[in-house]
């Protein structure tokens, strides 16, 4: 049972603070543009906090590209909006954590190969959404998400984009909970990245077959059966392999209840 608000609260409430400066190439002005400092909630997604960012920049960059679609990368490695920005450091500063986190701000050459287009916020509302559903299909063959009514879908979005925790859990805890200790999940859902951004997904179940409760040092063993140390990330974290996996999902998933794992 998801019951421990203290841990919720602890990682809803985690920042970053970041540091944007604008590409070089991309700058008009003959005064260079002060770079861009500000915190931001690791569970949160850059598009729906960046507007302020976008504003400061546009100044200092050709009108003509004004309305072209911004991107950020991190030492040439373009940043993908949909996923939570707390991952994307963790995945590719996890192992040198320097911080303020420097990004660079593009306005021309968007990197099509490699992002998804994201014109707007209803775009990343729209895809968190179908990631919360897939998760709940995962967790409870579908049956939460199906029971609420538009006006929850909305609180949920509501709460995460204004960085609301009380507005947000209200709903989400539905999602984050098994159903009773005897059924738990039926699965769980884990996404685990190697440091070149290659995402696995798994069908993880939380329990062993004698129905003893499942630990992280077990999927580990079962994912990499042969390797001896791997050791697993998520918010900043390095996990406890004794740490049993239905906690962790109910715990430490991110906002789209799906467990975002760095291997390190």
């Amino acid at each position: 049972m998801a019951n421990d608000r203290e841990v919720l609260r602890e990682i809803w409430d985690g920042k970053l603070p970041i540091c944007f400066q604008l590409d070089q190439d991309e700058i008009m002005e003959i005064q260079q543009p002060d770079p861009f400092y500000v915190m931001v909630p690791r569970l949160s997604y850059f598009p729906l906090v960046t507007d302020k960012m976008k504003r400061h920049f546009l100044r200092y960059i050709s009108q003509e590209n004004a309305d072209n679609e911004m991107w950020l990368d991190y030492n040439g490695q373009p940043m993908k909006w949909h996923y939570p920005i707390g991952f994307l450091f963790d995945l590719y500063c996890g192992n040198d954590p320097q911080l303020p986190w420097m990004l660079t701000v593009h306005f021309t050459k968007f990197p099509e190969n490699i992002l998804l287009r994201c014109p707007n916020k209803d775009v990343v509302e729209a895809h968190f959404m179908s990631t919360i559903k897939e998760a709940d299909v995962l967790k409870h063959r579908g049956q939460v998400m199906s029971t609420m009514q538009k006006k929850d879908h909305n609180q949920l979005w509501l709460g995460l984009q204004n960085d609301k925790f009380d507005q947000f859990w209200a709903i989400n805890r539905r999602l984050m909970e098994s159903h009773g200790d005897n059924e738990g999940f039926k699965h769980i859902p884990v996404r685990l990245y190697s440091d070149d951004g290659t995402c696995n997904q798994h069908l993880v179940c939380p329990k062993n077959s004698d129905g003893s409760r499942k630990i992280l040092q077990q999927l580990i063993s079962e994912i990499f059966p042969d390797k001896l140390e791997v050791k697993l990330k998520t918010h900043g974290v390095m996990i406890p392999s004794d740490t049993p996996l239905q906690w962790l999902s109910e715990h430490m998933s991110y906002p789209d209840n799906f467990l975002h794992l760095c291997v390190c």
